[in-house]
């Protein structure tokens, strides 16, 4: 019998279940998408209840397209969109309210009267995070000041509160088990980094009782057993859970300081391995939990990006101007430049190294020869422009030096955007084969917690693909294109 592990990705598009050798080796998947809630400008949710069902009808096609591998899994694997939080009844797991996702921004008036009453400094010394709404905390404040039933029912127990991991495990346990990890929990502004814990001092500041937030383990730890609902002809147990950002960071192999990656998804999450020492940043690049491992950390610098690949989406899908995301490949290639056109996707503001979640976005540099072809390329280097803004911050306070950045996501086919990536940043680009990296990071994970691989040796050994991008474009024509750029950045963050 050959060992076959169960994975889940559930990002903010759409839920992923797929099929692993314990080499690694991607044997097959499925994606189901979910619904997109924006109930006024700036706000994103999700209905978790459909995210869950969804995550079963995932593993149920792969079933049926497999009937012998019910009996050949080892174990699943789940990876996950961060930020995105739930309360969810204690018991049956059923959401009280639907997911608000890292993408909203209502908590925006939290944030600003928490910064004003001086918390900022505190809340970043602990967390190694800024005040923002994009993580869950301010999310959970605004939510139990709007809806006091929810806040009566998480006071009293009989609510809980947890990123979509957490829910996830939850519902696939029957209530058996309430868990994190370090690297979803270490993204709340609840968790201190230091002492790699909840923080009740944070907590108390934010109005979340400490009794409603889930015990944290290491990603490769057990997370108790699931029949995926009954699907499963045995339960299997949960080894390797991880938020996508640092499980794509882990597949990447990036275990050294100085290495790097970034994950082109919806939004965009640049990490920078620094080792077992915490760095502040004082140009705008957060402090993260890259993962832990038998009780010792390793921290990370991360940028997050609000709109990348959600970019790409709203010309698709408001716009209309493309019918698919593959099309703008060779609408980039078609023109001799982008025509001095940028678009600033500042949908719900702009993330590192700006946070400013009251800039909205703009398109500028408008002709009367500008061309659908131009629009489809200023959105793919606004990507690139992105990207190039936080490793230009985070390469001033890491310490270490860094020379090439391996990039996974869905993006990484678009040749255009991978090599204008490689020409903005100056450094030299490894595109991973495999887009699936965050649910094979899990699944690395958990070939550790059931003792398949040993060491972080063990798993350097397994194969690995890539394409190789070197910087090409004349450093003159660079800086234009930055210049540009960074003109149209600070139209929009004009007060």
């Amino acid at each position: 019998m050959t060992p076959i592990i169960l994975a889940v990705d559930q990002s903010t598009s759409a839920t992923k279940a797929m099929l692993f050798s314990s080499s690694g080796a991607l044997l097959n998947s499925t994606s189901i998408e979910h619904r997109q809630y924006y109930p006024q400008p700036g706000w994103v949710e999700h209905d978790a209840d459909e995210i869950y069902h969804n995550t079963c009808r995932a593993i149920a096609t792969l079933l049926d397209r497999h009937p012998q591998v019910g009996d050949e899994l080892l174990f699943l694997s789940l990876t996950n969109q961060r930020e995105t939080v739930v309360v969810f009844e204690r018991g049956t797991g059923r959401p009280l309210h639907h997911a608000i996702v890292w993408q909203c921004n209502r908590a925006e008036g939290v944030c600003r009267e928490l910064v004003e009453e001086g918390h900022d400094a505190l809340v970043q010394n602990a967390t190694g995070l800024k005040i923002d709404p994009y993580f869950p905390a301010p999310k959970l404040t605004w939510l139990f000041a709007h809806e006091p039933a929810i806040k009566e029912a998480v006071r009293e127990g009989r609510a809980l509160v947890g990123t979509i991991d957490a829910y996830l495990v939850y519902r696939l346990t029957r209530g058996e088990v309430f868990a994190t990890d370090h690297t979803n929990a270490s993204r709340t502004l609840l968790y201190n980094i230091a002492r790699l814990g909840w923080d009740e001092t944070l907590c108390d500041l934010f109005g979340i009782p400490l009794t409603a937030l889930p015990e944290v383990r290491e990603s490769c730890a057990a997370f108790g057993e699931t029949d995926v609902d009954g699907l499963l002809p045995r339960p299997i147990p949960i080894y390797g859970v991880m938020g996508d950002s640092q499980a794509a960071l882990f597949a990447e192999r990036c275990f050294e300081p100085g290495m790097a990656k970034v994950t082109f998804g919806t939004g965009s999450s640049v990490l920078l391995n620094l080792g077992d020492v915490i760095r502040r940043s004082t140009n705008g690049i957060v402090t993260a939990v890259g993962w832990v491992l038998n009780g010792r950390p390793v921290y990370a610098f991360e940028g997050n990006i609000n709109f990348t690949g959600a970019t790409v989406a709203w010309l698709r899908d408001q716009v209309g101007l493309i019918a698919s995301s593959a099309e703008t490949e060779g609408m980039a290639l078609a023109v001799p430049d982008n025509g001095g056109v940028y678009l600033v996707p500042a949908f719900v503001g702009l993330g590192a190294p700006y946070w400013r979640p009251d800039a909205r976005g703009a398109i500028v540099g408008l002709t009367p020869a500008t061309t659908r072809n131009h629009l489809a390329r200023a959105a793919l280097e606004a990507i690139a422009y992105q990207v190039c803004d936080v490793l230009r911050a985070m390469a001033q306070d890491a310490g270490v030096p860094l020379e090439v950045i391996h990039a996974d996501g869905g993006a990484v086919r678009n040749r255009f955007l991978m090599q204008f990536v490689a020409d903005i940043t100056r450094y030299r680009l490894r595109a991973s084969s495999l887009p699936e990296l965050s649910a094979l990071g899990a699944v690395m994970m958990g070939l550790l917690g059931a003792g398949v691989c040993r060491t972080l040796d063990d798993l350097a050994r397994l194969p690995a693909e890539a394409v190789d991008y070197a910087p090409l474009m004349d450093e003159g024509q660079v800086s234009r294109y930055y210049a540009g750029w960074q003109a149209a950045v600070r139209r929009v963050l004009v007060e």
